[in-house]
């Protein structure tokens, strides 16, 4: 990977485009977005060989901001259209930018059949635990108790983990940091885009306006602390007693496997189809 210049970040940014941004002060996004165009920059790739797409949701955003090949698509549907760019042009690094809400509730059975299909997408879920664009709504990973717009009494619904989700699917590739470990995200990043195979990374972030405020979490830097001392190295797991380690955020790749890509099993399967009709 190359070194990367203090103010990369500036560099693949449309400075023209729909800035000052839309995300609330304190919000991880941006956070998130500088860690990703680093581990990109680090790559050295070329942005015109780069696909961003994104769904509906704050995080969602994201691919305006960014002087890639971007796709701002429908409310979670931004695998859909990504695997969609991938067939066409294989050889095109296509990122899906996404959110809990966004890719876990109406975007759920498109996650699950990427993940089992292996198709070689990097998915980066950037979860907040709440829908915080549309209005502060329970999302699948809103946890127990805890208080949304929909749920202003407590949370009844048990949340689910997406990375065991993924897994369940078959992900040949997944793994999970927070918002504000930045060079695990930036790593995880240059991983995804480097396996062969459909990868999700789940980045933990904060939503401080909505989230935080109705479930009095305090401020941004209180919150961002938070995922710092509620988050753990999968390393670690093994050497703590159980107490320590129950729920707590698990940091780390979970599963990096490798495993026929939907690809090129397609393209072997219109090669195979067409030599029968020539041996005809």
């Amino acid at each position: 990977m190359a070194n990367i210049p203090q103010r990369v970040v500036h560099e693949y940014l449309r400075h023209d485009k729909k800035f000052p941004h839309v995300w609330c002060a304190g919000c991880s996004n941006g956070t998130v977005l500088g860690a990703i165009i680093r581990g990109i920059a680090s790559l050295e790739l070329d942005r015109n060989d780069i696909v961003m797409v994104s769904g509906i949701g704050c995080s969602s955003r994201m691919p305006v901001y960014v002087d890639f090949n971007t796709l701002h698509t429908l409310h979670g549907r931004a695998i859909a259209y990504a695997t969609g760019i991938k067939l066409y042009k294989p050889n095109l690094k296509v990122i899906v930018i996404t959110g809990d809400g966004d890719c876990t509730a109406i975007g759920g059975n498109h996650l699950i059949h990427a993940a089992r299909r292996n198709i070689d997408l990097s998915v980066i879920l950037i979860n907040n635990n709440i829908y915080g664009m549309t209005g502060g709504q329970c999302s699948p990973t809103t946890p127990h108790e805890a208080l949304a717009t929909t749920m202003p009494y407590g949370n009844i619904e048990p949340d689910f983990d997406i990375c065991q989700l993924a897994m369940g699917a078959g992900a040949s590739h997944v793994a999970r940091t927070t918002a504000f470990h930045t060079q695990e995200v930036q790593k995880m990043v240059v991983d995804s885009l480097t396996h062969p195979g459909f990868s999700l990374i789940e980045v933990m972030s904060i939503c401080p306006v909505i989230f935080g405020r109705l479930n009095k979490k305090g401020g941004p830097a209180q919150m961002m602390k938070d995922l710092r001392d509620n988050s753990i190295p999968l390393t670690a797991v093994d050497k703590l007693p159980p107490e320590k380690v129950e729920g707590k955020i698990i940091r780390g790749t979970l599963r990096k496997e490798v495993q026929p890509e939907y690809c090129n099993v397609y393209a072997d399967l219109v090669a195979r189809v067409q030599n029968m009709g020539e041996d005809k």
